[in-house]
């Protein structure tokens, strides 16, 4: 059976490398429309290790971010991918918000995690010796990776184990008449399976292939800043807040670079392109299938105070910086310096609800991965076998 994968990000790449794994004799060919792999949501995000704190108990994401990080460690140490497992504390600044952190230790245990503790504001110091808060849980499993590294070595594999792989191949035509035939801009291909991995695209792939889901993809970039180098001995590792469960978003943290540097974010808010990683980008096709989407403009009335919020953020540097002195109250204005962006493929339902859950969609001889945001780069290894079960079952029913 020839296998056609469309996207050549972690988890494009991963099911590609698993599949060819697990069935050897699986002729694959992986399609990617930029010039390389892990250009979009892979190569821009903060490069952090999640192990499962904070997802619902019994949903996929927690199932697979657990599993998915010992998988995805196991990984980096056998292809001398830069990794480090360095722990992670979650920060109550507020006494109201201890009730929120002890939720998440009951979630965290009740997902499997190992060694989560309980600090007092002393204890803290301990790990951070700038950071302020009332209370706090470590989190010892979670660390820091080179996430472009990891995915390139995952192409190298798919090569080495008889695997094609296509760069600035960008689909823009499906048929399927018994086989799939797949028009791209850099030539023709045939296959008996398709599996949609496209991340910021995958609904127009799902779409271009025949299945109009009624989830779509509204992107939201994620802004950061940097620690200037004088001030980077605030922080040690990964400080983050206690998130507020009415809202979809963890908010603004620290993150230790694996490759030196501390990164301060991000924000979120809607980006004018999908593929809009500046202020100033702007395609009017992407800006036009968000503000036609009913469900966007239900999500803003579910969130106004929140989007504003957002929104006001990515044009403050000294709101953002309030912020991040909530977490370290050292830390000044004049610390913070330009950082990137990432942009996170976020699939919104037409009543306004951001999906919580990873979301496969089985079509004949294909599968969509319609949402797959954070943890999918850490979990990306057993999101692979769980799409495999899924073909396995389609072909089988």
């Amino acid at each position: 059976m020839k296998v056609a994968i469309v996207g050549g990000g972690i988890v494009g790449l991963a099911t590609a490398y698993q599949l060819l794994f697990r069935f050897p004799s699986t002729r694959l060919l992986l399609l990617e429309k930029e010039a390389g792999p892990a250009r979009h949501q892979t190569g821009n995000n903060s490069g952090v290790l999640h192990c499962g704190l904070y997802y619902k108990p019994g949903s996929q994401k927690a199932k697979l971010a657990v599993q998915g990080i010992r998988r995805m460690v196991e990984f980096c140490e056998s292809h001398a991918v830069p990794h480090e497992i360095c722990g992670k504390l979650v920060v109550a600044t507020e006494p109201e918000e201890i009730p929120r952190l002890n939720a998440l230790l009951e979630r965290g245990t009740a997902n499997g995690l190992q060694g989560l503790q309980l600090l007092d504001r002393d204890q803290i110091r301990d790990y951070e010796p700038h950071a302020a808060g009332v209370a706090a849980i470590r989190v010892p499993e979670e660390g820091i990776v080179d996430f472009k590294a990891a995915t390139q070595a995952m192409a190298d594999q798919v090569l080495l184990h008889g695997g094609e792989v296509r760069y600035s191949s960008e689909v823009f035509r499906l048929q399927n008449t018994g086989s799939w035939h797949i028009s791209t801009t850099g030539g023709d291909f045939e296959a008996d399976f398709l599996i949609n991995c496209a991340g910021l695209q995958c609904d127009r792939v799902s779409n271009m292939a025949g299945n109009h889901d009624a989830t779509r993809i509204v992107p939201f970039r994620g802004e950061y800043y940097k620690l200037k180098p004088s001030a980077q001995h605030l922080v040690q590792n990964l400080i983050y807040p206690v998130p507020d469960p009415k809202f979809p978003f963890l908010g603004v943290h620290f993150t230790r670079l694996i490759h030196g540097g501390i990164e301060a974010g991000p924000n979120a808010v809607l980006a004018f392109a999908r593929e809009g990683y500046r202020h100033t980008d702007f395609r009017l096709h992407d800006m036009l299938e968000t503000l036609t989407y009913p469900g966007f403009w239900r999500f803003l009335r579910r969130y106004p105070s929140m989007c504003w919020h957002e929104f006001h953020r990515s044009f403050s540097k000294a709101l953002f910086c309030r912020s991040l002195q909530r977490l370290v109250p050292e830390l000044q204005l004049d610390d913070l310096m330009e950082g990137g962006a990432g942009v996170r493929a976020q699939a919104l339902s037409p009543s306004g609800e951001l999906l919580q859950d990873f979301y496969f969609v089985r079509q004949a001889k294909a599968l969509h991965v319609l949402n797959a945001p954070s943890p999918a780069a850490t979990a990306s290894l057993t999101i692979a076998d769980a799409i495999i079960d899924h073909i396995r079952e389609a072909l089988s029913a």
